[in-house]
């Protein structure tokens, strides 16, 4: 009987290897392309990358390699790969930085980090966002600025801009809702660090209005009177029509609709 398994040993391993043989390796250039392509088209995102990487492997050198890399970065990202799609985009960047779409990769660099951060969304799930780590939106602020900076007329800039005053006003209302987080606790040194933290950093910001209120109000649940009216003045400086004082509420954004980088929250204690 052990004679006899071990007779189908072989032919089992052996139908487990064909299983798992490479369909494209007998695929020309053109086939890898054109079946990386439709992957691509049809967004069967683990294929595509699969097909890409492929390509690139077998022919290193060229414009289809070039693009092969690319396509990989955007697919690992499509798939959540956000790790992968990282080190696809940067060597990219690093091997072709005279690239024609060079501006397209730094575009794509911000969006994979773009879309690693959660935002001030996160305010909606009660998460304490003193303990975010904002390195992603820094990271995402930084591609974006250099993609405007450099290559101003591409046709990606615009976007990028959009998503750079997005990422700078999230920032600064993460703040904010950590100093509103840390008020509501009574935690008046900690609501006041937050909200300097959000006025120094993102002094343009619209949750600004709403830092310096939670600053005024610690002060003045601290007793600390002389601050507070000080606050108070720069308060009436920057916002001499505000009623969050009489409300609770800061002055509401008017968005335009579909404005995704104008949404904010406008709750306060």
């Amino acid at each position: 009987m052990f004679f006899i398994f071990t007779l189908g040993i072989p032919q089992f391993l052996s139908s487990c290897a064909s299983s798992e043989a490479d369909i494209t390796s007998g695929w020309s250039q053109q086939k890898l392309m054109d079946e990386a392509k439709t992957a691509l088209a049809d967004k069967d995102y683990a294929n595509c990358v699969k097909y890409h990487e492929k390509l690139e492997s077998r022919y290193p050198f060229g414009p289809s390699a070039e693009q092969a890399q690319l396509n990989t970065a955007y697919c690992n990202w499509k798939k959540n790969d956000i790790e992968l799609a990282l080190v696809s985009i940067n060597r990219f960047i690093q091997l072709h930085p005279g690239h024609a779409d060079i501006d397209y990769a730094y575009y794509l660099k911000g969006l994979i980090t773009f879309n690693d951060n959660l935002g001030f969304f996160a305010s909606f799930s009660g998460q304490d966002l003193s303990e975010r780590d904002p390195k992603a939106s820094k990271d995402a602020y930084e591609a974006f600025k250099i993609l405007s900076t450099r290559y101003p007329n591409s046709k990606y800039t615009p976007d990028a801009i959009d998503r750079m005053r997005y990422i700078v006003n999230s920032l600064a209302e993460s703040d904010v809702n950590a100093s509103r987080f840390y008020f509501r606790k009574g935690a008046y040194i900690a609501s006041i660090n937050r909200a300097q933290n959000a006025i120094k950093e993102y002094d343009r910001a619209p949750a600004i209005e709403e830092a310096l209120y939670l600053m005024v109000k610690s002060y003045d649940a601290l007793g600390m009177k002389d601050l507070s009216e000080d606050t108070m003045r720069v308060f009436n400086t920057n916002f001499p029509d505000s009623n969050i004082f009489k409300t609770g509420k800061r002055v509401s954004v008017t968005a335009r609709e579909g404005s995704w980088w104008q949404i904010w929250n406008t709750q306060s204690p």
